[in-house]
């Protein structure tokens, strides 16, 4: 008998299972592919178990006996099933309607205990509210209903509605089974109240049933209650990478608002001000470095903003502040070469790649050099010849300098060169046998050039040499040894004769004033005369050796005088 109990409790929770295996299908199928888990609970929940119930009562029957009862109480229920269907509006309340049968089994012998309709059957059908706390894989919950129980007995009274309340709880244990759809309920445990009043007939009676259940099975969960989609926020900062002072956007985008929220801004990080999407931020006093800025949002009720995880979202944006870049300088003098005495322009191109503002200087090896803009004037007065280095300073306004350099030479005066004794032509005597010291016409060419060299340098002189050839030395030789015995012998001077014939020729025909021609004599062997050119502050001794002055006061011109006609001999008259 104990066995078709069992097989009776089987086939019931075979088809409840199997009643509801396609909902956990569904529930499987459905887009919520990761289950239901803590953070996003189920919304139906379904039970299906054994139930264990113990009724208290004592029911007084009537008998035949004119005012006469009998005790009669209600024996527990070992073998029962217990149903229930839940749906939750959010992660914690819910309702609850249930179904509960306990009066399963074959009739004993000898007994008022059996099949169904006979004593000590309890149906209950009731709902009401139910709460449940989600803690990791446990879930205990709590839950009171109302409604109505089906009693029969204890003592042959027909079944019968009565109403019934319940109040309990107990503890679901979370499985990974069916993606986490099904759980096992560990255990639950009702106090139940139920009445019923069969009146005053036979065996009639009222009954007050204090009843103790205690149940356990598997529960399925179909559906989840996802939470709301949380609000989003993105931060840009625009630029992202700047210098100190440069002007920098903040902007924060808000996404999944609710327009009858409110909403506030806050912000953090080093510079930064404002209450809105677009707060401000101070750039001046930030050191050269990596910056972050955090913005958050939150909505809700006015002064509630930000309860719930959904109604708040934070963002960063990175800012990179660079260290300002020196300034770079060019330097450039013109002209580059002057003489002494003289200025050149310094000139300076000086560049900030930040644009700061920029302080110029100028310093010089020697000489001086004034001006503070992108030129400057530089005197050389004072400073030696040679090459004056020349430094071009440059600063911006946060203590960034650079320098460049340039050169420019101070020439020495121009010395011309000391002015030297020009040779120009020569002339030769040998050609007029009979008048070795006369100016012929081959002599008087050569003249008319150093004349003309006289007229066109008006400061210059001319020295003309005359020269002797051997013959004429000897010759001279001996006139001097007569003269010397002889008072009023004349001694030819053949070389100063060339000379003081050419000067003659210069001045009575050439013009040439006396005073610019001097007279010499060389020890060069030949009948000529040499010319030479002596320019002003050159010095005819100094650049010609070898020659005598002439004493003019003896050596007189002479005259030139063509030669006799030759008239031809007769012959004697044979």
């Amino acid at each position: 008998m104990q066995s078709s109990f069992l097989r009776s409790v089987g086939r019931v929770l075979a088809s409840i299972s199997v009643s509801l295996l396609p909902v956990a299908l569904a529930a499987q199928a459905a887009p919520s592919a990761r289950g239901v888990t803590n953070d996003s609970p189920s919304r139906w929940d379904i039970f299906a178990g054994y139930s264990y119930l113990a009724p208290n009562g004592t029911v007084y029957v009537n008998t035949t006996t004119p005012g006469q009862t009998v005790p009669y109480s209600y024996d527990a229920v070992n073998l029962g099933g217990l149903g229930s269907g839940s749906y939750f509006f959010n992660r914690f309340v819910g309702v609850q309607a249930e179904f509960g049968i306990h009066e399963w089994g074959d009739q004993k012998a000898g007994s008022n205990v059996g099949t169904e309709g006979n004593d000590d059957g309890f149906t209950t059908v009731a709902g009401g509210v139910i709460l449940r706390f989600p803690a990791g894989n446990i879930t205990p919950f709590a839950h009171g209903l109302a409604g109505g129980a089906l009693v029969g007995g204890p003592y042959y009274e027909p079944n019968r509605w009565g109403p019934d309340l319940t109040v309990g709880g107990g503890l679901d244990y979370e499985t990974p089974w069916l993606n986490h759809h099904l759980a096992i309920r560990l255990f639950q445990a009702d106090y139940e109240y139920m009445h019923e009043d069969w009146g005053h007939v036979i065996p009639g009676g009222r009954a007050n049933i204090n009843a103790a259940r205690l149940s356990a099975g598997i529960v399925f969960h179909v559906g989840s209650i996802a939470p709301p989609t949380p609000i989003t926020l993105a931060c840009t900062a625009s630029p992202e990478t700047i210098f100190p002072g440069d002007p920098v956007t903040l902007t924060a985008s808000a996404g999944g608002l609710n327009p009858k929220d409110h909403v506030i801004y806050t912000w953090t990080g080093t510079g930064v001000t404002g209450n809105d999407s677009n707060p401000k931020i101070d750039t001046s006093a930030l050191a050269p470095g990596e910056y972050t800025v955090t913005g958050t949002v939150k909505e809700g009720k006015t002064g509630r903003e930000g309860l719930k995880p959904w109604e708040t979202a934070t963002c960063t944006a990175g800012i990179t502040v660079k260290a300002f870049e020196p300034p770079t300088i060019s330097c450039s003098a013109s002209p580059s070469t002057i003489k002494p005495g003289d200025a050149a322009t310094i000139t300076s191109v000086g560049v900030s790649p930040q644009n700061r503002p920029l302080t110029y200087s100028y310093t010089a090896s020697a000489g001086t050099i004034t001006g503070t803009g992108t030129t400057a004037e530089y005197s050389s007065a004072g400073a030696p010849t040679g090459t004056v280095g020349i430094t071009c300073n440059v600063s911006d306004d946060k203590g960034h300098t650079e320098s460049a350099s340039t050169s420019l030479t101070i020439t020495a005066p121009y010395v011309p060169p000391a002015p030297k004794t020009q040779a120009l032509c020569s002339t030769s005597f040998a050609n007029d046998k009979h008048r070795p010291t006369r100016v012929d016409n081959e002599a008087k060419a050569c003249l008319d050039q150093v004349a003309l060299d006289l007229k066109q340098q008006a400061d210059a002189k001319a020295v003309l040499v005359g020269e002797s050839d051997a013959d004429e030395n000897a010759k001279t030789a001996k006139q001097q040894a007569y003269a010397a015995k002889h008072k009023h012998a004349t001694v030819d001077q053949f070389a100063a004769q060339r000379a003081v014939n050419a000067k003659d020729y210069l001045v009575t025909e050439q013009g040439i004033d006396a005073s610019r021609i001097s007279v010499a004599t060389g020890t060069t062997d030949g009948q000529t005369e040499e010319n030479y050119l002596v320019p002003a502050g050159a010095t005819f001794s100094s650049d010609v050796s070898g020659t005598t002055p002439v004493d003019e006061t003896a050596v007189k011109p002479q005259v030139r005088k063509p030669l006799a006609e030759r008239h031809p001999t007769k012959k004697a008259a044979q």
